[in-house]
């Protein structure tokens, strides 16, 4: 599983890394995407929606987490 840990950025946003990520990203790969951000976690979860991708949501504290699986090609 890609672990992306966007919290804490300051100097862009951290959908930017997010993104890449998923952009990046082969059909079958795991993905979990660590925030502190609560705006960035709810536009993440919209996104995902969009693109018909399935996640899990988990949330610890002050960081939230989404796991989901690739499924473009």
């Amino acid at each position: 599983m890609k672990i992306i840990d966007v919290c804490g950025i300051e100097k862009y946003s951290p959908l930017i890394p997010a993104v890449c990520a998923i952009c990046k990203a082969k059909a079958g790969e795991k993905i979990q995407i660590v925030t502190d951000n609560k705006e960035v976690f709810k536009d993440l979860k919209e996104y995902l929606s969009e693109q018909n991708i399935g996640f899990r949501e988990i949330y610890d504290e002050d960081r939230m987490t989404l796991q989901f699986t690739i499924s473009h090609e």
